[in-house]
C-alpha cells in the first residue's frame, strides 16, 4: 500500500484516462506525464516512522493548531471530571493509534496516555502472538498428485498504524493471503516432499507470506503444515506415496534417507497382525498419549471434576474464557466451554459469544490432557490442539489442569 520510493504520490487521474488500459491508475509514480493539478493529501513515511504531513498550507496548519488549543483548554478547564473520558491506560502488550483531526498520528503506549475528546479517534492494537489456522484445501503438487494440505500460523502485528491503515479486516485477509501462497508454494513441490519435508517447508512458506504481509504491519512467527491426506498419487508414482502416520509428529524434524528408513521400519510394525484390542502406540519426546477407555458420560465426569476446582482465585489468575470444539470417534463435533472471567467460574455444554480462545481437539485428547498425560504445550506442538487466539492465553489452561489431573 505504502510505495518504497520517495517518487511515489497520490495522484487524481483526468477523466479523459478512465478506461485507458497504459495508465497507471491511483498509484503514479513521480516521473508519470500525467499532472492534473490535483492530488491526494500526502501519505506519511510509516516505514520510516516519519508521521510529518508536508501537504498542509500554512492556514491548514494553523486553523488544525487553533482548534487543538481549543480543545486543550477545554479539557483542563473540566479537568478532573473529563480525565475519566481522555485518559487511557495501555498496557505493555498494546498500543493506540490516533487519528487527529482526520491525520495520522505516531503510535501510544505503553502507560497512561491522553486522547483528546471530539478531534481525536483511536483504536487499540494487541500486539500479542496470535495464532489461526487454515482449513484443509485441495493442491494439485507438480507431479500430478492431489493432497489436502491445511496449516496452523502464529502471527504478530509489529507496526500497529499500518495494521489499521492498510486493512480493514486484518485477519481475513492474512488468512486469504497466506491460503493463497501456501496453494502456490506446494504446488511446485511433489507428494513426496510434502509428506517429508514439511518442516522445512513451512519454514520457507512463512518467509513467503512474511513478503506479502509485512506491509500491513504483520508478521509471521510460525507455519506448520497439516497433510490432511493424499488424494491422488502422482503419475509418475511406481510405488505407493510415503505417508507420515499423523501421531508420530518426532518425525517431522527428520529429512531424506533417515526419514524414509525410520518410516520404512515403522510401516514394518504396523504391519505385524495384532489382536483385535491390541493396539500400536508411538511415543515421542514430546507427548505420550495414553488411551482413554470409552464409556458413556466421560465428558460429563469431566465437566463434574471442573466444578470442583472453580474458584474466585482461579478466576482471578487466569481470567479468560476458552470454547472447546471437541471431534468424538462418531465423526460429531460437540462444543463446550469453561469460562474463568467472572465470579467463581464456569463451565457447560453449548457456545459462547465471544471466547477469549477456541480450541479443536479429538475426545481422546481433551481426556488425555485433563489427566495429566497430555500438557497443552506438547498438544498444540504435536498438531493434535488447534487453537485460534492467543496462544499465551490458551497456555493459561495448564493451570486447571494441574487442578483436575490425578496426583
Amino acid at each position: 500500500m505504502f510505495g518504497k520510493s520517495s517518487d511515489y504520490n497520490y495522484e487524481i487521474l483526468p477523466k479523459s484516462d478512465y478506461g485507458n488500459s497504459n495508465t497507471a491508475g491511483l498509484f503514479i509514480s513521480g516521473q508519470s506525464q500525467y499532472n492534473s493539478g490535483f492530488s491526494f493529501d500526502y501519505v506519511p513515511k510509516i516505514k520510516n516512522n516519519d508521521f510529518k504531513d508536508d501537504s498542509q498550507g500554512l492556514v491548514s496548519r494553523l486553523c488544525n493548531l487553533i482548534v487543538i488549543i481549543l480543545v486543550f483548554l477545554c479539557t483542563l478547564i473540566t479537568f478532573p471530571i473529563s480525565a475519566w473520558f481522555v485518559l487511557k491506560t495501555v498496557p505493555n502488550y498494546e498500543r493506540i493509534v490516533v487519528f487527529r483531526l482526520g491525520r495520522i498520528r505516531p503510535p501510544k503506549g505503553p502507560g497512561v496516555v491522553l486522547v483528546l475528546p471530539l478531534i481525536d479517534q483511536w483504536q487499540r492494537v494487541d500486539l500479542r502472538t496470535r495464532a489461526f489456522n487454515i482449513p484443509p484445501c485441495k493442491v494439485n503438487t507438480k507431479d500430478g498428485g492431489l493432497v489436502s494440505v491445511g496449516a496452523d500460523i502464529q502471527f504478530r502485528i509489529w507496526n500497529p498504524v499500518m495494521s489499521v491503515v492498510a486493512l480493514q479486516d486484518l485477519k481475513a485477509s492474512t488468512r486469504l493471503t497466506a491460503q493463497n501462497a501456501m496453494t502456490q508454494t506446494l504446488g511446485k513441490r511433489t507428494v513426496r516432499e510434502i509428506q517429508t519435508e514439511r518442516v522445512k517447508l513451512g519454514e520457507h512458506l512463512g518467509m513467503d507470506i512474511n513478503d506479502l504481509t509485512k506491509p500491513w504491519g504483520l508478521e509471521v512467527d510460525r507455519v506448520e503444515l497439516t497433510l490432511e491426506s493424499v488424494l491422488r498419487a502422482p503419475d509418475d508414482s511406481h510405488s505407493g506415496p510415503l505417508i507420515m502416520p499423523p501421531s508420530v509428529p518426532g518425525l517431522e524434524g527428520l529429512t531424506g534417507p533417515i526419514q524414509q528408513l525410520a518410516m520404512h521400519f515403522l510401516g514394518q510394525s504396523a504391519a505385524v497382525s495384532l489382536p483385535a484390542k491390541d493396539a500400536v502406540l508411538f511415543t515421542d519426546e514430546f507427548s505420550t498419549e495414553v488411551p482413554v477407555a470409552e464409556k458413556s458420560g466421560v465428558i460429563e465426569e469431566l465437566l463434574a471434576a471442573v466444578r470442583m476446582v472453580l474458584s474466585e482465585s482461579l478466576v482471578r489468575e487466569v481470567g479468560a474464557c476458552f470454547q472447546f470444539h471437541i471431534s468424538t470417534n462418531t465423526g460429531q463435533t460437540r462444543s463446550y466451554y469453561v469460562d474463568l472471567t467472572q465470579n467463581g467460574g464456569t463451565c457447560g455444554a453449548g457456545k459462547v459469544m465471544h471466547p477469549d480462545v477456541s480450541l479443536s481437539m479429538s475426545e481422546q485428547d481433551m481426556m488425555a490432557m485433563f489427566q495429566g498425560s497430555l500438557r497443552p504445550i506438547a498438544a498444540y506442538s504435536s498438531g493434535r490442539l488447534r487453537v485460534e487466539g492467543d496462544l499465551n492465553t490458551a497456555m493459561k489452561l495448564d493451570k486447571l489442569v494441574q487442578l483436575i489431573k490425578p496426583q
